[in-house]
């Protein structure tokens, strides 16, 4: 609208993680089969045919929202182009030695059977002792303890005391550390614990800085294959790393009599048999941190794997310079800040998924015949473009030796292909028009929740593979959580379909949704519950425009918003209020109508008709600065001002007796004003509402030599500094408050007919333009005003009369005396002034207390002193209105 070449991508990712999860739970509820009974190439065939139908979904709601997309480049992360895209990033950066292989330990969900970024896991904080619900486990788990126990001491009758929240793990323990200048174990340090399960067992106890010798017992037992503390411990004495743990979360052989059990179940028969060896000392609260899957909810372990790794501090700080520098701007603050935080203390990133829908690491395992080979050791995988590339490679690196090649079966983490977005989708690493024209982007509008998932990911690929930022600027927008606050998820059944809100939908429907998907029995029962809360009477039809509406007047970026539908089912009597207006406006338009070539002032316009066009100029102009500071909320304020309080309820109420009693030279005017009112209105809230306005707009008649096809391509309105007019401005908002004060004394003294009003005023200018607009007041006023009476400027007050100030230049009388029943007004005003005043004690009282002062914001003062103020000013006209009444008495 603007006129600018424009580009919005359409396109999703593939979602590894949570795809196959879906994917799987639909396979064992609905057949009882799992991904290892359909095989890798049946199951991922699945996975695609589930992709196309909810591709589909997603693109339909994409569409009815509204969204100016550009279909023809559609773009999806496991296309055959984005494909080739990832896999040369990954051979790219591997031959650089960036990405890497390495043995660490990693965050393993045992429920989804793969590991994990530090980012797909959360934390939840106890505080002691806290029974869980665990994926696989019928009861639930207790967490938030520690259990203390004893280690015997080799060749001795000494024992030494640990402790451990995960009492399942002393199966993995190889050793126990304590501060080397811990006179308590001095003498133990070079011995062995043995280990009271495990036969044959032995664990070094080692001196280690490491250890706190004041804290807990002053010894820590080491289990290097379970916990990063641990892993770093064991790397520096040499110990054993022994991993317990199968990767479905059951003991194997290296956990003794224990194996084949799952590890939670460990947890509690453990305790019981250290205390039939006599090793068990004791169970105490404690504060912990239970980190939790993001995806599944299921207790993250730390397990030893062998994975792909990529090197992320150089990246890390190109993209953090992008940022600090000024190059890319991140809005809001709060989000910038956020990103900033996470990229100065970057972790590499493990790369490897062990899923079977996604991106297939491009790695190639030389196995050697006759020779075993460990594949934790990078020097025998190669990456390749395709099997033949890497096999080159191989031939180089293994001259002589006879091998074959296995691709390794791990995908790459989701992120790792989203993060290429920007410029995969224009065709790299191909040279193309798109790439070369349209690259880099402008504008990223995303959530602040996924800064570090993607953001930060797209800028360091961007300028490491294109030596270009890929944006300039990043606005994060606000979370939507429902009316009681919580983000929305489908296992609260929380979750808002957009096409429910569009086209309305009864609860029993919204329950019948729940039965759809995969939730189980319990959730299904608590979503139903919620539904009924929520929505006891369904979700009202709205429609796209008062949709979208709604959501940008709640954008105020970052920060989370409550859904209401009440909200938005108010935008849907404001679409209505639109399309009333325009037709209105198209049934007083002659048949023959034909506006003027330009939009503007004519030079003959009435004052109404310039203090309109002077609202549509700044209203562009305040839109257009909101718009570019992305103050959205602030944008919805004033096309709704411009809308509904100064088109609808004003211009279009006062042109009604302009058009009916005017000269036929007014009546032209107020139809061109009317129109070009009406156009900018329609194209100003057009981005906000493209089906209505879209719709609306092509009933108006063109303008000579306007050829524009859709509203779409409109020019956008823009501030014309020849229609604002600040003098009409002031003199028809004196007329406004003139009609507005008439209407107000006549709604509080209850007079529905025979309005007999009189206009006062102090100064020329007032009286002229209250006389010069006496009948737009009259037609402002409503119909029970039967005279208006413009009086001379030094004239005496009328009796019989109640007053209203309008402004220091003038105010309005109304006629009440003969009917009205004066010592009740009295009355009634005197209860509302005493009320009042102890409002105003009660607000003074607060305001004074020095406690007050020091603990509330100064901007929440300055809220509490405006009541204040705002109280004394109703006070101020509830004693004048007794005195009105007063002096009515006493004229008899």
């Amino acid at each position: 609208m603007q006129g600018k070449t424009t580009l919005w991508l359409p396109g999703c990712d593939h979602a590894g993680i949570s795809t196959q999860n879906v994917v799987e739970n639909m396979l064992w509820r609905r057949e009882q089969k799992t991904r290892h009974d359909l095989g890798r190439p049946k199951f991922v065939e699945t996975v695609w045919e589930w992709k196309e139908e909810y591709h589909t979904k997603i693109n339909t709601v994409l569409r009815r929202m509204g969204g100016s997309f550009d279909w023809t480049r559609e773009a999806f992360t496991m296309n055959k182009d984005f494909a080739a895209a990832v896999t040369e990033t990954f051979v790219r950066l591997h031959e650089e030695g960036i990405i890497y292989r390495a043995n660490r330990l990693v965050n393993w969900c045992t429920k989804l059977n793969t590991s994990l970024s530090n980012l797909e896991v959360s934390n939840k904080e106890l505080t002691g002792r806290t029974l869980l619900d665990v994926p696989g486990y019928e009861k639930k788990v207790e967490f938030g303890v520690i259990v203390h126990f004893k280690y015997a001491i080799e060749g001795t009758d000494e024992h030494i005391e640990v402790a451990t929240t995960r009492i399942e793990t002393m199966l993995g323990d190889t050793g126990v550390a304590v501060h080397p200048e811990d006179d308590r174990y001095k003498h133990l340090v070079g011995k062995n614990a043995v280990h009271p399960f495990i036969e044959g067992r032995l664990m070094p106890i080692v001196a280690d800085t490491y250890v706190e010798k004041d804290f807990g017992t002053g010894a820590v037992k080491i289990t290097p294959a379970h916990d990063p503390n641990d892993f770093d411990l064991g790397k520096r004495h040499n110990l054993k790393f022994i991993n317990i743990l199968t990767d479905d979360g059951k003991m194997n052989e290296n956990a003794g009599s224990y194996v084949g059990q799952k590890r939670f179940d460990v947890r509690y028969t453990i305790q019981e048999d250290l205390k039939k060896a006599g090793l068990y000392v004791d169970k105490k609260d404690n504060p912990m941190s239970v980190p939790l899957c993001e995806k599944s909810k299921d207790i993250i372990e730390p397990l030893l794997k062998p994975q792909w790794w990529m090197n992320m501090k150089d990246m890390a700080a190109d993209a953090l310079n992008a940022v600090t520098s000024g190059e890319i701007k991140i809005m809001p603050e709060s989000s910038e800040k956020s990103y900033i935080r996470w990229m100065s203390n970057i972790n590499d990133w493990c790369l490897s998924r062990q899923l079977w829908w996604g991106h297939q690491a491009p790695m190639y395992f030389a196995e050697i015949y006759g020779e075993d080979g460990d594949e934790a050791d990078g020097k025998l995988w190669f990456a390749g473009r395709t099997q033949e590339d890497a096999e080159v490679k191989a031939r180089k690196a293994l001259p002589g030796k006879n091998f074959k090649l296995r691709r390794d079966e791990d995908v790459l983490d989701t992120w790792f292909s989203s993060g290429l977005w920007p410029f995969a989708t224009m065709g790299w690493p191909n040279k193309t028009h798109d790439l070369e024209t349209l690259f880099p982007t402008s504008v990223l509008e995303t959530g602040w929740d996924i800064i570090p998932f993607w953001v930060a990911r797209m800028i360091m690929f961007s300028i490491k593979l294109t030596g270009k930022i890929p944006f300039t600027e990043v606005y994060c927008h606000s979370l939507i959580r429902d009316s009681d606050g919580r983000k929305m998820s489908k296992s609260l059944g929380n979750v808002i379909d957009p096409q429910d809100v569009i086209e309305g939908i009864a609860l029993e429907d919204l329950h019948k949704k729940l039965l759809v998907g995969n939730l189980a029995p319990v959730e299904v029962q608590k979503a139903t519950k919620y539904q009924k809360s929520a929505f006891p009477d369904g979700i009202p039809q709205c429609g796209t425009d008062a949709l979208r509406f709604a959501l940008v007047s709640y954008t105020t970026g970052g920060g989370d918003i409550a859904f209401d539908i009440k909200v938005i089912h108010g935008y849907r009597k404001f679409c209505n209020k639109i399309y009333q207006a325009t037709k209105f406006v198209l049934g007083k338009l002659d048949a023959d109508f034909v506006p003027q070539k330009v939009g503007g002032s004519t030079g003959k316009e009435s004052l109404a008709e310039k203090w309109i066009l002077h609202k549509l100029t700044t209203a562009a102009r305040d839109v257009n600065q909101s718009l570019g500071e992305r103050e959205f909320m602030r944008s919805t304020s004033y096309i709704y001002q411009y809308w509904l309080n100064q088109l609808c309820d004003v211009f279009i109420e006062n042109s009604k007796a302009i058009l009916q009693d005017g000269t036929a030279e007014e009546k032209r005017s107020a139809q061109d004003t009317l129109y070009t009112a009406l156009e900018g209105g329609l194209t100003m809230i057009h981005p906000y509402m493209p089906f209505l306005t879209e719709e609306l707009w092509q009933r108006l008649p063109r303008r000579p030599e306007d050829k524009t096809p859709s509203i779409v391509l409109a020019k956008y309105p823009v501030y014309d500094a020849k229609l604002d007019d600040p003098k009409s401005e002031e003199a028809y908002e004196l007329v406004l408050n003139i009609s507005k004060g008439i209407r107000s004394l006549m709604a509080e003294y209850s007079l529905k007919d025979e309005g007999k009003v009189f206009v006062a005023t102090t100064d020329a200018t007032a009286h002229t333009t209250a006389s010069a607009q006496q009948q737009s007041i009259k037609s402002l006023s409503g119909k029970g005003v039967t005279s208006i009476e413009i009086l001379p400027v030094s004239a005496a007050r009328p009796a019989g009369c109640v007053i209203f100030s309008v402004s220091s230049s003038a105010a309005v009388l109304l006629h009440v005396k003969g009917r009205v029943d004066i010592e009740a007004e009295i009355t009634k005003a005197s209860k509302k002034a005493e009320a009042t005043k102890k409002g105003i004690e009660k607000q003074q009282k607060i305001l004074n207390d020095e406690g007050y002062k020091e603990k509330v914001s100064k901007e929440l003062q300055e809220v509490e002193k405006n009541k204040l103020r705002d109280l004394e000013s109703e006070l101020k006209g509830f004693e004048e209105t007794i005195g009105q009444f007063e002096n009515l008495k006493l004229e008899g």
